[in-house]
Parts: C-alpha cells; sequence; structure tokens
C-alpha cells in the first residue's frame, strides 16, 4: 500500500512538472525537444574529465523574475523556467529578451542526502552568462564572471537542517558589453544571433573532503613515453598523497605516486596512440590520500598524442598528429540549437552533430566563437575528433585586412577589457587542457576584438606548448604562432602563404539551401551562394573540394567548410537547423572528404 501511494505521489509530481513547463514560442524544433522531461533534465554527470560517485542534480524547473538592473531580490517572482536553458530560449519556457538594463534572478529550494553528513558540500554551475551572484540561504557566496567556464562554492558552512536556498542573480549586457560573448546580439541578423543570458549549462552539487582534487592537468609526452598527470587541490596538505593509476581494460599499465603538489610522471611503454582513426583512451583513477586514509578518489581518462609543425622535404611546413602529416579537414560547427540556443536538449543531441561530423568523412571540428559544455569534449575524445577551440569574441575590431601581413588596424581595449579576455582565456584552456581532442587553440577570428595579437599567441603557446596556435583565423595577420589561417567564400583559394607555418583555409564554403518548414525565419534566410536542391548543393561542395584537393600539394594543410547546420537565418549547414534533414548526398560528401583527409598519407 505504502509503495502504490509513493508511485501516486510521485506521478502526481511529474505530471505537475509536465503541467507548468512548456515550450515557449512557435519557433522550429528538433525532435529531442520533445523528450523532455523538466523533472529529469540532463541527468548525466557533467564532469566526465574528473568523475565522482556520488553528485546531485539541480537542474529542473526554478523560480525566475527579471528586474531592473540595481534593484533588490524581488519578493514575488515571475514564473517557473527550466534550468539549464537560457531566458531567451524555447526551452527554458521563458524566452525573453533580459538586455543590459535588466537582471535576472532565480531561485530554488534543494536538501542535502543525509547520507553526505560530515562531508563538504560544493555547489557547482557549468556556465552562467555572464555575470553570477550567488546566496544560500541569504548568505553571499560569491560572484563570477564569464559566461563559458565552470565555477563552484563550498557552501557547507551555510546549510541548514532540511530544506535551503539557492539564489543567483544574473546580469549580461551581450554585445552593449566588452565580454566574450560569440555571435550574441541584441538585434539578431545574418551571422548574428539571439542573445543567451543565465544559466545554460548543469547546476549540480557533490560530497567532498575538506582536502580534495579541484583540477586534473594531464599531459602526454609520445617522444618520452610518458603520461604527466597533476592533480590540483583545495588545501597545501604536506602530508597528502596524490596516487594515479593509468589502465586498458581492466588491466593496469602503469601506477605513480607524488606528495601534494607534485606532477606524477607514468612511463606508458608500447603506447597505444589516439587519433581519429583509432580514438583510444586509458582508463584513470586518481587518488589523494593522507596519512594512509583516502580522501578523495576521481575516476578520469587519458590519451597519448601529440599535435606538432613541421617542415618537410617540399618546403611545406605541415600539420602533425603522433609525428605524421595529417589534414586537418572539418566543418565550422557553430554550436547552436533552435530550442535550446547554446544549450542542446538532450545528450543525444549534444553528440548527435559530432557523429554526424563523423559520418560525412571529417576528422576534425572548429569550435566557432563558443565553448560547449564539458561532455561535448568527452563525446570528441571518444569518437575521434580533433577540435580548434575559438576563444569567443567580445568587441569587433575596427579593420579587417584579410590578404596582407601587419596591415589591419587592431583593437584598443579599455584595461578591463583586456584584463578580462586574458582571464577568461586562461579559464577555458585550464578547463580544457586536459581533453585529448583539442588540438588548436584559436584566440582572435578575423579581426573581432583582435588586439595585441603576437603577444597573445605568445602566451597562449607558452601557457600550453602541447598544443598549436592559430593566432588570428582569416586575420588580421602577423607572423606569429604555428598558423596562418586564410579564409575565403565561396570556393577555396590560397592568397597568402608562409613557409615556416601551417598555411590552412579556416573558412570557406557557405553554400546555401532553403529547405521549407525547417526555417528559424522563413522570409529572411542567406547563404553565401544559393541552389534550389541537395543535388545541386552536392555538386558545388565537391566541386570546391576537388579544388582544395589541387591546393594542398601547393601549401594547404587544413580546411574548414562553413557549416555543419544552419543556424538561425544562415541556410548553409549540410544539415538543416532542426537536424531533421541532411542537405547533401552523404554517401557522396564522405567519399570526397575522406580523400582530402588522406591526401598527406
Amino acid at each position: 500500500m505504502k509503495k502504490i501511494l509513493f508511485s501516486a505521489i510521485a506521478l502526481a509530481v511529474s505530471l505537475a512538472g509536465y503541467a507548468q513547463w512548456k515550450p515557449a514560442g512557435d519557433k522550429i524544433k528538433t525532435t529531442w525537444a520533445e523528450q523532455i522531461d523538466p523533472n529529469n533534465v540532463l541527468p548525466e554527470y557533467p564532469r566526465p574529465i574528473m568523475e565522482r560517485k556520488e553528485w546531485k542534480n539541480l537542474n529542473g524547473l526554478w523560480e525566475y523574475a527579471i528586474r531592473p538592473t540595481g534593484t533588490q531580490q524581488p519578493a514575488d517572482m515571475d514564473g517557473q523556467i527550466l534550468v539549464p536553458f537560457a531566458v531567451e530560449s524555447s526551452l527554458s519556457g521563458v524566452m525573453k529578451t533580459l538586455g543590459k538594463e535588466n537582471e535576472l534572478w532565480y531561485s530554488r529550494e534543494f536538501t542535502v542526502p543525509s547520507s553526505w553528513k560530515g562531508k563538504n558540500i560544493l555547489l557547482h554551475f557549468g556556465a552562467v552568462d555572464w555575470q553570477a551572484d550567488v546566496w544560500v540561504n541569504g548568505v553571499k557566496m560569491g560572484q563570477h564572471r564569464g559566461g563559458y567556464t565552470p565555477f563552484s562554492f563550498d557552501i557547507t558552512p551555510v546549510l541548514a537542517k532540511g530544506k535551503n536556498q539557492i539564489t543567483v542573480k544574473v546580469w549580461d549586457p551581450s554585445d552593449e558589453g566588452y565580454q566574450p560573448r560569440g555571435k550574441q546580439v541584441k538585434h539578431p541578423d545574418g551571422i548574428w544571433y539571439t542573445p543567451v543570458s543565465g544559466i545554460w549549462q548543469t547546476v549540480w552539487m557533490e560530497p567532498v573532503s575538506a582536502n580534495h582534487i579541484t583540477r586534473l592537468k594531464t599531459t602526454p609526452d609520445i617522444d618520452k613515453k610518458i603520461l604527466t598527470v597533476e592533480a590540483h587541490t583545495a588545501t597545501g596538505n604536506p602530508s597528502a598523497v596524490v596516487s594515479v593509476v593509468v589502465s586498458e581494460g581492466g588491466k593496469v599499465v602503469a601506477t605513480g605516486k607524488a606528495m601534494q603538489g607534485q606532477p606524477v610522471q607514468l612511463a606508458i611503454e608500447n603506447a597505444r596512440l589516439w587519433s581519429p582513426e583509432n580514438p583510444f583512451l586509458y582508463d584513470m583513477k586518481v587518488t589523494l590520500t593522507d596519512n594512509g586514509k583516502v580522501i578523495d578518489e576521481v575516476n578520469s581518462y587519458a590519451a597519448m598524442r601529440k599535435y606538432s609543425i613541421r617542415q618537410g622535404a617540399d618546403g611545406i611546413t605541415r600539420l602533425q598528429l603522433n609525428n605524421r602529416n595529417v589534414f586537418h579537414f572539418g566543418p565550422l560547427d557553430q554550436g547552436w540549437w533552435p530550442d535550446g540556443l547554446y544549450t542542446a536538449p538532450t545528450d543525444e543531441a549534444l553528440v548527435y552533430d559530432i557523429k554526424k561530423v563523423k559520418d560525412f568523412g571529417y576528422n576534425m571540428i572548429r569550435k566557432h566563437v563558443k565553448v560547449e559544455p564539458a561532455r561535448w569534449y568527452t563525446h570528441c575524445d571518444k569518437l575521434g575528433v580533433i577540435v580548434w577551440q575559438d576563444m569567443p569574441n567580445g568587441d569587433r575590431g575596427p579593420e579587417w585586412q584579410s590578404r596582407q601581413y601587419f596591415k589591419g588596424v587592431e583593437m584598443v581595449h579599455s584595461a578591463e577589457s583586456e584584463a578580462n579576455y586574458r582571464r577568461e582565456w586562461k579559464e577555458i584552456i585550464d578547463l580544457l587542457y586536459s581533453n585529448p581532442c583539442v588540438g588548436v587553440w584559436v584566440p582572435f577570428n578575423e579581426c573581432w576584438g583582435q588586439f595585441k595579437t603576437p603577444d597573445i599567441a605568445a602566451w597562449t603557446k607558452a601557457y600550453d606548448p602541447s598544443r598549436l596556435v592559430n593566432p588570428a583565423s582569416g586575420g588580421n595577420h602577423y607572423t606569429c604562432g604555428d598558423i596562418l589561417d586564410l579564409h575565403n567564400y565561396p570556393d577555396p583559394d590560397l592568397y597568402l602563404y608562409d613557409p615556416m607555418r601551417a598555411t590552412v583555409l579556416g573558412e570557406y564554403g557557405g553554400i546555401g539551401l532553403v529547405m521549407k518548414d525547417h526555417l528559424w525565419m522563413p522570409d529572411r534566410n542567406w547563404g553565401y551562394v544559393k541552389f534550389n536542391n541537395p543535388e545541386e548543393v552536392t555538386t558545388e561542395y565537391i566541386k570546391y573540394a576537388e579544388h582544395l584537393l589541387q591546393l594542398i600539394p601547393r601549401g594547404f594543410s587544413a580546411g574548414v567548410y562553413t557549416q555543419i547546420t544552419d543556424v538561425e537565418g544562415e541556410v548553409n549547414g549540410l544539415m538543416t537547423y532542426d537536424r531533421k534533414e541532411i542537405k547533401v548526398n552523404e554517401k557522396k560528401i564522405r567519399e570526397m572528404n575522406q580523400k582530402i583527409c588522406n591526401s598527406l598519407k
């Protein structure tokens, strides 16, 4: 009888959630939007590169209010919002624009599992765009600025028995501020899209010891056959020891120990190397002990791989993976969704685009002026996709010069703006450092907020020597970094060349096709060139690809096609924005793409 009563109550709660939430607006949606349960939103563990057994997901229906900037926390809220979907998105259930003149307030109750008694409780936010102030039970925990990186607070001292209250205040000026924001603008048009404000990645809690692992930094060296693991910790306890076990299919491959604060070096003999053809990952367990007692343990993974450049006998400098020439070829990926904007409706949706990239025969993705949730990079690690990671742009620069060196006028940032850029860029690199898939850092796109390019490129390379640096995709151009990156639409064109760096085609294509019933803007859409059916698009795509193939012996070492999906008013995707239609002959595209990917082997 008690079991039946409990089931009835659970069903009533679930139905109440459905009754209070539904997608807002009448824009197109993906099929995954229909699968959302507001009581079980994005339930997967959000940080697979460092996973603990115990955690609690705080996604779901929160209370929200929009109020003028500078006002006090509202006594009455406006309604419910589905976290973690941005307030401007359909899946939030709100679909309202915030703007710099307003602040967005969130509130929800939570309880801490009784089994966590005696532990320190961390409250995590995957990402909040842009400035977030957080209170727990009325006590200010802190503030975080940055729309693309996670942050957390130890909320243990302020917790109460039973119910507790989280309050979050968000301010996001979008394109009216200096902060990195990618393609978000107040008035979307053309290549500029809807703003994204507020919580847009998973909110969650986990129990830890007072001293615990906060971050893993994993660096492979295939030449020396060494894997170096650095475990950053919460406190400087000199008696604590970090232990690392690397295994393959349950069989231990290497073990190592070091005092807390010291790197652990492991000899990896006869290593299986990671590549798009064979994305092999070693299992890794990292343990923190104090006086022989385990105080923290996380599961992770690592790969042995190497990104580099090398000049060949023909005088052309090539991109290399594991000391072999590899032509990087893949689509520009904006990472936008018609229903969730920055946030994929489900994890299945998140991995779908990556799987299609592999199906199309590519080996790389350029993640364009956006940073994805951590799970996206793990999917790339597992599926075998090289990632070029852009820094989301902020201010747009005054002058773009794509066909000459040193001629473009760089932007002069305020001291505050420059400091913010450097801080956010460092946080992004720290976040993704241990993901094997990330092979290239791209600090600037074209002239969008571009400044002090040689300095930024040099800092990036010094901070992470294990990756390549593409200083400015599409210009303005300076002789710095590892890569010279050209943009040309729609057809490939090799108009500059650098024998000391890898010369790449960072953007081309943009072949448009309007597909009725799959349009974000039925009356206002565009592509760099437009055609009438998938057969014509396929023919044009292959024509451009054959031209690119001809330019590889002359110097190109990578190519990026625009783009994997339509986005809002852009109809130049290989798939529609709702991911319901593929707009090309997939078999023919795959055959052509594979020929390009294998062109340097």
